[in-house]
Parts: C-alpha cells; sequence; structure tokens
C-alpha cells in the first residue's frame, strides 16, 4: 500500500498570513492537531501544530524556564522564542522545514519517517502539489482495515502451508534446531526442542501468519539447561 491508499485528501490548510487566533479555531473546529500553510499559489510554506501554539503570551505560557544550556545559544533563541509567542501571524509560528512523502511512498516508508523524525503527520504531494496528509492514525485505520479482509476462495492445502512456512523460517536465527512441522487439516503442529518462551512465540506468530493456517498446536519441548538433563 502507498500513501495514496490511506491518505485524508479533504486538507483543512491556512495562509501565512491567517491570524494565530483563527488558526488556533480552526484546529479546535476541525478537531485536528495540525494544517499546512499555502501561499498565494498553493504551494506548502510551512505547517502549524499544537505544538506550535502551546507557548503563547495570550494565555501566559510563554514564561516556561529555560534551561542554562538554552541562554549559552544567546539572543538569537530569545529573539526567536518571543516571536513565536507573540507573534501575531501564521508565518510567525509555523514550522517552515516540513518533512514531506510523495503519494506513491510505500506505506512502510512512511511509518519510518514519522518514526525517525519524531512527527505524528507528513503532507503527501504529488508534482509539488499537495494533495492529502498521512497521519499515524491513518496507519493504523489501514491495519484494522486489512484484518477485514476476505478469506481466499480456494484455501491452500497442508502441503502448501507447510512450504510457505518452512520458507518463512529459512535463515532466521531463532528457528529452532531440530525442529518438525506438521500440518493436518490447517493446524500446525510443532515439534523440537525449543531455546526461550520467545523461540517459541516467534514459530507460533510465523506460523500463524501463514494463509491458510487454522490454528497451531504446541508439542515442543524446552532445551536442557545442561547436558543430561
Amino acid at each position: 500500500m502507498q500513501a495514496f491508499d490511506v491518505m485524508t485528501s479533504s486538507v483543512i490548510s491556512v495562509r501565512p498570513e491567517t491570524t494565530v487566533r483563527d488558526a488556533a479555531k480552526l484546529l479546535v473546529q476541525h478537531r485536528i492537531s495540525a494544517m499546512p500553510v499555502l501561499d498565494g499559489d498553493g504551494d506548502l510554506v510551512g505547517m502549524v501544530s499544537e505544538g506550535d501554539l502551546l507557548h503563547r503570551a495570550e494565555i501566559e505560557t510563554d514564561k516556561s524556564h529555560r534551561s542554562w544550556w538554552l541562554d549559552l545559544l544567546g539572543s538569537d533563541r530569545e529573539a526567536g522564542d518571543y516571536v513565536k509567542s507573540h507573534g501575531q501571524g501564521v508565518a510567525d509560528v509555523m514550522t517552515r522545514q516540513v518533512v514531506c512523502v510523495a503519494d506513491v511512498t510505500p506505506l512502510h516508508e512512511i511509518a519510518s519517517i514519522l518514526e525517525s523524525h519524531h512527527i505524528k503527520r507528513v503532507p503527501v504531494l504529488r508534482d509539488g502539489r499537495l494533495v492529502g496528509i498521512v497521519s499515524r492514525a491513518n496507519l493504523v485505520q489501514a491495519l484494522a482495515a486489512g484484518a477485514q479482509d476476505p478469506a481466499q476462495e480456494e484455501s491452500p492445502s497442508d502441503r502448501d502451508i507447510r512450504a510457505m512456512l518452512m520458507a518463512e523460517l529459512t535463515g532466521r536465527n531463532w528457528a529452532f534446531p531440530g525442529r518438525n512441522i506438521v500440518v493436518r487439516d490447517g493446524i500446525v503442529h510443532l515439534w523440537g526442542t525449543v531455546w526461550s518462551t520467545d523461540t517459541l512465540n516467534a514459530m507460533c506468530v510465523a506460523a500463524e501468519g501463514i494463509p491458510g493456517v487454522k490454528g497451531v498446536e504446541d508439542h515442543t519441548i524446552p532445551y536442557p539447561i545442561m547436558p543430561g538433563v
């Protein structure tokens, strides 16, 4: 799946000259936590979020204690904080360095971007124009929708299930030695010696992820701690 498959297309946006108060009203009205900022040509120039409006003079939240190491950064940082807390336009408070993705970006890449940049959403662009937003919630929704996929019209045979599971386990360091897998009527029977509970859990998860599997039965035994035990 790609960004285009899960993104929110009806995007609420603001202009750089929109007042901070009006931007706050839009966030509350539409129950969203951030909005893209578009210039007069429709180009994305920033994002404004609840975090950008957190420290404001109007509500006396601009007086948070500054760490000593921030003071070392000098007057430039202090001036920037003042603009953030007292500026009246969205252009004064918005985040200008926006992380974006293309509409064909795979979901696994988007998940990595959200995690690595510690952000909750990314604008989606097509030919440089904003076409949507993908948030963490959209990814969770995609996961929930996937759980409703109908069963395949023709279930795999027991032999096919075993072959797929063995292929899945190939090269896995945790796939315990001396294992044996028997599949009967869609039930996977695990036999052999396991090193740990985590190893057994991984085997069960691998089996449950194979199409056509109806259940997993554990017949394994723990690996002896000492020789001869």
